[in-house]
């Protein structure tokens, strides 16, 4: 804090001292008297705020007044020989308080000092701090334990650096401070390698990404810690005081300090507003915290943009200079402290670059001026050149300084075009430097389209990332896929990765899957029209044009494919094989489909999701190598698939006049889509199957593939009214989440169900037979007397869970071939969410026939094919509408209760 704005606070103090010392002295109790006080000053600081005043005044001035309030209880109590002193440490003793920021105190004292001596002082100061509400973390040390524990961790170490003398002895803190800032304690190198350790680790647990759609302001790549940082290396190496002393040290310009400062008091904004509005300290941008801040930012939603994109967009662009700052000042100080001392080696790669200690520079200040393209070709030498470091910090300064011209001409220029796609075919580097490209502002502006995505939200319920976040991470799954560690997880990912024709045309498909989001319209349609015209820019042939744009326009395709459709049948694989045409674009499609997956959120990728697009990749493939002209015959696959069923049973003695009976009352759609080992395992157990009234339940795994698979549960019972309802509730209550529901009625009234479940953790369930015997058990008790299928169906589901709160959709349409109503939910997932589904059914006497459940991150996207009681469609409009009303309602309520 500076002499300067130390005097306007002391002229602007919100608690006039005299009439506050008058108070306390005829207060029966003095914890009355200061609590007031801290809420007169909380209270007059967020007035102020809100009206608009400076946020370091009010930063600062909230530790200024609480220094006043901590040195007048420290003057309460007896402190003798004046060998103990109190400290601000941390954030509190750089001078800053946020509203709901710890207050971290250091009680400090003399070697020589008995804390004995000091006991029942500082017991009862800490008891009255505690008394009158402040949030303090507080620590009691002698000059050796501080020097001691700031050895042997980086965090105190820290904290201690940044202190101030509070009351008492200040001759201690000045001895502290010389002993944890010597050489003993951390050497400068030792300091500066801790502290990139330390953000390095800070970073991943963020993503390494500015763009978490629900960043840290503190601990994200860009927030406040980032600046921290630099401020705490220039402390400890270049005994610099203030972030401006660098400017001083040729470190930072005068208009590189402006933009650092900006955007630091706004990030101070941000979190007093954050702090203000949670009433705690909180400093992670939660939804529903994005929007309560863009309404207090006074955003409004606009045409194409809510608010809370406009401020989220702000944030997101001013992240991202700020890290740019903290990776160029990081990389001068790497120069200064690391490699000070180094044997300077300059290794030439031509007349305008040259690898100077093993990161690259430019060989004169004004190289970009003279040669624009470098500004490209910057980024494909690093990526071909696998050796270099990184970028010193001069040339990060003067690709900064010159991105201006990356302009209209720039672009069109054929240099620059061959460097860009020199670039995407790359062996290596490839995402690392297109992620730099961003970070330095090249990108963006060398693909406006692209840099209208740049920190643009997805405020949806299943992405983590901002658009272009996502769209890198798309990139880097598909470079990952190479590697040999991906391939037992990603096989077929794997293999068709090292074998694409021209695997750059997979790049540039990810990189414009979504580069036309939030433009209105289609994005998939928008993005393949921007793929046509890079590609006639970039002179790429036309197969190849037509290849990426295909890829762009039906990037959803597969997926959407295999989580809506019954992939079992063999007409949805011929018509998908149809949109498809051959195995080159099947192949590109599938790692597309599944890098997009993977990098849109971790939870979206499970071993079921694994599971059914492997299914659908393969079954495509055999579709395309027999020919589109020769579409399986369904007939001929029942007849293929019974006769190997069959042959099962016959090796198990099964007589087959029991089987043939069974299955001559059991409809098609069962052997197109259940496997010859499932259909005879099925058929045994129901013919051995004795007493009709009590339900059979079958657990087996799909797959012994490690990261495939799910549990099948399979049910074999009379079709009894609310059957499907009573199951998922209490499949719900036994904490399974069930992926698939195959629901079939045989002529005779019997009901076939299979259901795919996984544990809650999205993995298939333990193979440990004592806890699928519970399952089993659980289950037939609970399906044996139709009697208490209500009680089960209203029974309270044990589990919670925060639910982002979008409307419920229902879509109701009758299938004229099936005689079936088709019943569509979009709504957000939660537990209990099918049994609340299967209730509503029951309630109105409405029997599942068929049911697709499809979950998207934390959004579903169920089909149902329902019938009334008399086995057909539903054809009263009114039971309809009030069908998809009473859905709505109920499912939008039960969201409210779970948040």
């Amino acid at each position: 804090m500076s002499s300067t704005l130390h005097q306007i606070l002391a002229e602007e103090e919100i608690i006039n001292f005299p009439e506050f010392q008058k108070k306390l002295a005829e207060a029966a109790s003095p914890i009355p008297v200061y609590k007031e006080a801290l809420s007169e000053i909380k209270s007059s600081l967020d007035e102020r705020f809100t009206a608009g005043e400076d946020i370091r005044k009010l930063v600062y001035g909230r530790a200024w007044e609480i220094d006043r309030i901590l040195v007048n209880i420290w003057k309460e109590f007896d402190w003798p020989d004046n060998k103990i002193a109190l400290i601000a440490v941390g954030g509190y003793g750089r001078g800053e308080l946020h509203p709901c920021s710890d207050i971290d105190l250091l009680i400090l004292l003399d070697d020589a000092v008995d804390a004995e001596e000091y006991h029942d002082s500082i017991s009862g100061f800490l008891t009255l701090l505690w008394d009158i509400n402040l949030d303090i973390g507080s620590s009691v040390r002698t000059l050796s334990e501080c020097y001691k524990e700031a050895q042997s961790d980086i965090t105190i170490a820290t904290n201690l650096i940044e202190s101030r003398t509070l009351s008492g002895n200040d001759n201690l803190h000045s001895q502290m401070y010389e002993r944890v800032t010597s050489e003993g304690a951390w050497t400068d190198k030792e300091f500066f390698l801790a502290k990139q350790r330390e953000q390095k680790n800070r970073h991943q647990k963020t993503n390494n990404t500015e763009y978490n759609l629900e960043p840290n302001l503190k601990n994200s790549p860009g927030g406040l810690r980032d600046l921290q940082t630099i401020g705490w290396v220039a402390k400890r190496h270049f005994g610099s005081t203030y972030i401006r002393d660098l400017v001083e040290d040729g470190f930072l310009t005068e208009s590189e300090l402006d933009i650092l400062n900006k955007g630091e008091l706004y990030l101070w904004s941000v979190r007093y507003a954050l702090h203000m509005i949670c009433k705690r300290r909180e400093d992670r941008l939660l939804f529903d915290h994005q929007r309560a801040l863009a309404e207090f930012f006074g955003y409004e939603d606009e045409e194409g943009k809510l608010a809370v994109e406009q401020f989220m967009s702000k944030y997101y662009r001013i992240a991202m200079t700020m890290s740019e700052f903290n990776d160029m000042l990081l990389q001068h100080f790497d120069e200064a402290i690391l490699r000070a001392d180094e044997e300077q080696v300059i290794v030439p790669l031509n007349n305008r670059f040259q690898i100077h200690n093993d990161f690259i520079e430019v060989t004169h200040e004004n190289v970009f001026d003279h040669h624009p393209f470098a500004l490209m070709e910057l980024f494909v030498l690093l990526a071909q050149n696998q050796n270099i470091q990184g970028v010193r910090a001069t040339t990060i300064r003067l690709v900064r300084n010159n991105r201006h011209k990356v302009d209209e001409e720039f672009r069109n220029d054929i240099r620059n075009t061959s460097l860009f796609m020199e670039l995407m075919r790359s062996p290596e580097g490839i995402s690392t430097e297109l992620k730099r490209m961003t970070r330095y502002g090249i990108l963006g502006p060398y693909l406006p389209n692209f840099g209208r995505i740049i920190g643009q939200m997805q405020h949806d319920l299943f992405h983590i990332y901002t658009v272009d976040a996502h769209t890198m991470k798309v990139i880097q799954k598909c470079r990952q896929f190479r590697h040999n560690d991906h391939r037992e997880e990603f096989p077929i990912a794997h293999r068709i990765v090292n074998q694409l024709p021209k695997i750059e045309l997979l790049y540039l498909a990810a990189l414009f899957h979504d580069i036309a989001k939030g433009r209105g319209g289609d994005h998939s349609e928008l993005g393949a029209e921007d793929v046509l015209e890079f590609g006639e820019k970039h002179h790429l042939g036309k197969w190849d044009t037509h290849l990426i744009a295909w890829l762009v326009r039906n990037h959803l395709l597969m997926s959407m494919t295999a989580q809506r459709k019954d992939i079992s049948d063999p007409e949805v694989i011929h018509k998908f094989a149809q949109q498809v045409r051959d195995v080159v674009h099947l192949d590109y499609l599938y790692v597309l489909t599944i890098a997009d997956i993977n990098a849109t959120n971790h939870t979206l990728w499970n071993s079921w999701r694994a599971t059914l697009m492997r299914k659908l990749y393969t079954d495509t493939k055999r579709a395309l190598r027999r020919g589109l002209e020769n579409p399986i015959n369904k007939e001929d696959r029942i007849e293929q698939i019974q006769h190997e069923a069959m042959v099962l049973l016959e090796r198990q003695g099964v007589n087959d006049v029991e089987v043939q009976d069974l299955w001559a009352s059991i409809g098609d759609d069962y052997f197109l889509r259940e496997t010859a080992q499932s259909i005879a395992e099925h058929t045994k157990a129901i013919i051995e199957h004795k007493d009709p009234a009590v339900p059979l339940v079958l657990i087996r795994q799909t797959s012994h593939r490690v990261f495939e698979g799910a549990t099948e549960i399979f049910i074999y019972s009379r079709d009894i009214q609310h059957l499907f309802a009573a199951t998922v509730a209490t499949m719900d209550q036994l904490h399974l989440n069930i992926q698939d529901a195959r629901i079939i009625v045989t002529d005779s009234g019997e009901a076939l169900n299979t259901y795919t479940v996984l544990s809650d953790d999205n993995t298939a369930l333990s193979e440990n037979p004592e806890h699928l015997n519970k399952i089993k058990q659980r289950l037939i008790e609970e399906l044996d007397d139709p009697d208490d299928y209500p009680e089960i169906i209203q029974r309270r589901v044990p589990r919670q869970m925060k639910l982002f709160a979008t409307p419920t959709q229902v879509n109701v349409s009758n299938d004229s071939v099936s005689h079936q109503t088709v019943l569509e939910v979009v709504t957000p997932d939660r537990p209990g969410l099918l049994a609340r589904i299967g209730g509503i059914f029951s309630t109105h006497n409405l029997s599942v026939r068929k049911a697709k459940i499809a979950s998207v991150g934390e959004r579903v996207e169920d089909f149902f094919f329902i019938t009334d009681e008399n086995g057909q469609a539903i054809s009263d409009p009114e039971l309809c509408q009030t069908l998809q009303q009473e859905i709505c309602q109920q499912l939008d309520e039960h969201l409210q209760l779970n948040n």
